[in-house]
């Protein structure tokens, strides 16, 4: 007979219901059995019971109690049941946890963070997007690093970009606001709601609006048409011929609308114009518009396009006669954009000193919106700020750039919202060959990586389609936290509880990789349960946001080890968990020192997994378990240490000599 294993964990048996023995075993008829598994045992019980019969015949079981699971058990007959192999895989968790002195902890816990580190990196790498570069990341940190406060988006001035489509207002947007936000293509018509940036200019920040083209105040409607060049076809295919016409009719007033919002709210102006174009009648009008309307706010007249500064004071002098002075610029050389920015803040108004509350400095989750095409992800933006922020129309895509806007909760909680444009298959927008939506999905993809949760918008009638699975793949690998918007829920008809029960199953099945992610039924066009989105993303959030303390989590890594080994190779090997550890957050990341990372299948990592998120919780985020083999660790470390030595060699030879 074996001790008993509770004295690994220091609990005490005696009592009258736990009769203590010479041998240290238990000895309990069936009736003890039935009166244990009656009565409440202690939570963090984990032991082995015997008992024996008076007679000849003997049979010993195994009684596993789990942490907060006391009624999850489970009876082996000895037969097959090796104590020496559970009070080895005890030792394992357990004894070795003991060995490691609160040095070799530190060394640990910081390797495990090196190891997190250099997955994500390697992640991130391998999902790399085609117009993201670290250069641009740098500038971006550099110019955040330069200002001495961080002034809220809701309290910098405005400087708004209108003008005729195709002039250069989204390459100087891009310049303005020193990355790559807006989408540039020399077509008309390409931006079409308001995009919003961040610039500066020595000690001075404001926020750049980059507006859709204003062209409809004396144009027929078949040359604005023909201008936009609208597809009433792609993407269309459900839809009626009056609808679409009806659609495509209202674009360009629609355009038209959020140029005028970005107007209205601009404290600066700039009216521009295309030098090599010269001056045109929609110039004129687009003036007298601006003249007539917005004259008590400063209108800086800025020609681009002027690249030579001798022939852009040339081009520039045809533009006096609309009643404002002509600064020559260039967006893509940035030639007179200096003078440009010198104009603009001499016009802005200085901005007090304020103090900044505990709120303004809490961490702003960012939510994106994404899914297919006209799965109504502009809806749920525009019921969610309770104005038309985004255009929405029937129109497939509609949504071209990335729009984040800001978002207060009923909790005070501020969020940025991103909207973004449909993502259709990569052979179907191979196939179109358009240039644009290439480069909305390319947005799409970076509003995933640059978020915190995002929202996946399904549509209830279409349920999960093929693409719906490839971007909640795309969700999961880069750890972003998720919820899934069932959207336009009132097309199901003749719903009840066990409509929603079988939907929830159908989706669970077919997207398994987001078996974690909750699930929300709204209508957009009527703001069914719309806020239910941010409540859940709230939770979500502050569950990718938790750190699990370490004792917690090796208590739950001993249960799962203890309550289902490791499986045996061939040559009789098993793995072995040493030490666990929380490396990193959003996503939540774990680390398992192990003996042999190879020992563990990933069957055995599924159902590690799975043992965290059933007895530690994280609904609602993708957790990453990294194992690293203890021997291999300690290798690395051994090589490191004989290169620093080697070097330190070096060095002291080249002083020498």
């Amino acid at each position: 007979m074996v001790s008993s294993p509770l004295r690994h964990h220091g609990y005490s048996i005696h009592s009258s219901r736990f009769p203590a023995t010479p041998s240290g075993s238990l000895r309990l008829s069936p009736n003890h059995i039935h009166q244990i598994l009656s009565t409440k045992t202690p939570r963090t019980l984990l032991c082995l019971f015997t008992h024996h019969f008076p007679s000849s015949h003997f049979s010993s079981y195994k009684l596993v109690a789990r942490c907060r699971r006391p009624l999850r058990c489970n009876f082996c007959h000895q037969d097959s049941l090796d104590f020496e192999e559970v009070n080895g895989d005890f030792d394992e968790v357990g004894e070795e946890n003991g060995e490691f002195s609160e040095l070799e902890l530190l060394e640990l816990d910081e390797e495990a963070r090196r190891a997190a580190k250099k997955y994500s990196m390697s992640l991130s790498k391998e999902l790399g997007l085609e117009d993201e570069t670290y250069e641009d990341r740098g500038e971006k940190w550099q110019r955040q690093k330069t200002l001495s406060i961080h002034i809220p988006n809701n309290l910098l001035p405005k400087v708004a970009i209108v003008g005729r489509p195709n002039v250069g207002k989204s390459a100087l947007f891009n310049r303005l606001v020193g990355g790559n936000m807006a989408i540039v293509v020399d077509e008309p018509g390409v931006t079409r709601d308001r995009l919003y940036g961040r610039s500066f200019w020595g000690d001075r920040e404001f926020s750049v609006i980059d507006t859709g083209g204003v062209m409809t105040f004396s144009r027929s409607h078949d040359d604005v048409m023909e201008e936009l060049a609208i597809t009433t076809t792609i993407g269309m295919e459900g839809i009626s011929l009056t609808l679409r016409e009806a659609a495509v009719a209202r674009m360009p007033s629609m355009i038209e609308k959020q140029a005028a919002a970005a107007v209205e709210e601009a404290s600066v102006i700039i009216f521009l114009v295309d030098g090599q174009a010269g001056l045109t009648v929609a110039d004129e009008e687009i003036a007298d518009w601006l003249r007539k309307n917005y004259s008590t706010k400063p209108i800086i007249l800025a020609v681009n396009k002027c690249e030579s500064p001798r022939k852009g004071l040339m081009q520039a002098s045809e533009f006096w006669s609309l009643g404002f002075t002509p600064l020559p610029i260039s967006a893509i050389s940035g030639t007179g954009t200096g003078d440009l920015l010198e104009l603009v803040c001499s016009e802005l108004q200085t901005i007090e000193a304020f103090e900044i509350s505990e709120g303004e400095n809490k961490y702003v989750p960012s939510i994106a919106i994404v899914g297919r095409p006209n799965v109504g992800k502009s809806s749920i933006l525009n019921a969610l700020v309770g104005e038309d922020r985004t255009i929405v129309s029937p129109i497939s895509g509609t949504t071209r750039d990335a729009i984040d806007t800001e978002f207060t909760g009923p909790d005070g909680q501020k969020y940025r919202l991103i909207d973004t444009a449909g993502i259709r298959r990569r052979a179907a927008v191979a196939s179109g060959g358009s240039t644009t939506e290439a480069l909305s999905v390319n947005r799409a993809f970076r509003a995933i990586r640059r978020s915190d949760v995002v929202a996946l918008v399904i549509e209830a009638m279409s349920c999960i389609t093929e693409q719906d699975y490839r971007i909640a793949e795309r969700i999961e690998r880069e750890g972003k936290g998720c919820i899934i918007v069932v959207n336009k829920w009132d097309t199901i008809p003749k719903k009840n509880q066990e409509t929603t029960t079988h939907y929830e199953q159908d989706v669970r099945e077919k997207l398994r990789m987001l078996n974690w992610a909750p699930i929300v039924y709204s209508t957009a066009t009527t703001g069914h349960s719309v806020e239910k989105i941010i409540d859940a993303a709230s939770m979500v959030e502050r569950e990718r946001s938790r750190r699990l303390s370490t004792s917690i989590l090796n208590q739950v890594v001993q249960e799962a080890v203890a309550f289902k080994p490791p499986p045996r190779t061939r040559g009789g090997k098993r793995g072995r968990v040493y030490y666990s550890t929380q490396a990193a957050i959003r996503p939540p990341t774990f680390v398992f020192f192990v003996n042999d990372a190879r020992l563990f299948p990933d069957t055995y990592r599924r159902y590690m997994e799975k043992q965290l998120r059933s007895d530690a919780g994280f609904p609602g985020t993708p957790i990453r378990l990294l194992w690293r083999s203890r021997r291999k660790a300690e290798k690395e470390c051994k090589a490191a240490d004989t290169v620093k030595r080697s070097g330190r060699n070096a060095e002291r030879l080249s002083v020498a000599t």
